[in-house]
């Protein structure tokens, strides 16, 4: 399982354990999984998604930043 914690300059929008995380990177999309080297990114515009057992939950940004480092995943993000 990962730690996602995804923050905008005006809430916390999501912080909890899921399963895998879609980010739109500045040279094409990228998934995260348990375990994944750590990265610093920026992030374009286009969607973020995360999934939870079966659930899928999708939004759209405008760019930001994504951290992963020991099973933790952490986006800034502007919505």
């Amino acid at each position: 399982m990962l730690q996602l914690r995804i923050v905008s300059p005006e809430k916390v929008v999501f912080d909890g354990e899921v399963d895998l995380v879609t980010v739109p990177g500045t040279i094409g999309s990228f998934q995260i999984l348990t375990n994944h080297a750590p990265i610093i990114s920026s992030l374009e515009i286009g969607k973020v998604e995360y999934v939870i057992g079966n659930n899928r939950t999708s939004f759209n940004i405008n760019g930001g930043f994504v951290e992963v480092k020991k099973n933790v995943v952490s986006l800034c993000v502007e919505m």
